[in-house]
């Protein structure tokens, strides 16, 4: 299985509980899962988080954190709109294409192998909310894509504070 993280797993994770300077081992953790090829970040969530102004981001232009994490597969444009138009809305205002953000291209990639990928994100399903407010479970759930959360990541891959990169 191929998890595609969401940029809230990462931002979550570095505010909330795995912060790089007291969980470091969850960062190498998941560099060694991306060099794996268990655990990517699609480019365009990968820029989002880069974005940033703080440890998180700046660990993630590390030239390490990119070549380990960075999923390089270019999306099909095609399937993104159908994403948007299907999932969210068909006339969506201006407003709602940048509340949904680049959540489109997550369930894209996972179209493409829905045996194979998971998108990982730490929204939790909301059915009632319509249109930009929709959750990504949700819209995975329109698709038959695979989502979990971190900590279902995390129990998966069997991440724990004792864990080290073989060598």
């Amino acid at each position: 299985m191929l998890y595609l993280l969401d940029a809230n797993v990462l931002i979550d994770a570095a505010r909330d509980y795995y912060p790089l300077d007291m969980v470091p081992e969850f960062w190498d953790w998941l560099g060694y899962q991306g060099l794996s090829g268990v655990v990517k970040v699609p480019v365009e969530i990968y820029e989002e988080v880069w974005d940033g102004r703080d440890a998180l981001a700046e660990w993630m232009r590390t030239e390490q954190a990119k070549a380990e994490l960075r999923f390089e597969e270019e999306a099909d444009q095609s399937v993104v709109s159908r994403v948007v138009e299907t999932g969210y809305g068909a006339d969506l205002t201006d407003d709602e294409i940048l509340r949904i953000g680049r959540d489109p291209f997550l369930i894209a990639y996972s179209l493409s192998d829905l045996v194979g990928r998971c998108v990982v994100t730490t929204e939790s399903s909301r059915p009632s909310r319509q249109r930009a407010n929709r959750h990504l479970p949700d819209v995975c759930g329109t698709f038959g894509v695979n989502s979990c959360n971190t900590f279902e990541l995390t129990r998966r891959l069997g991440f724990s504070t004792s864990w080290r990169r073989p060598p």
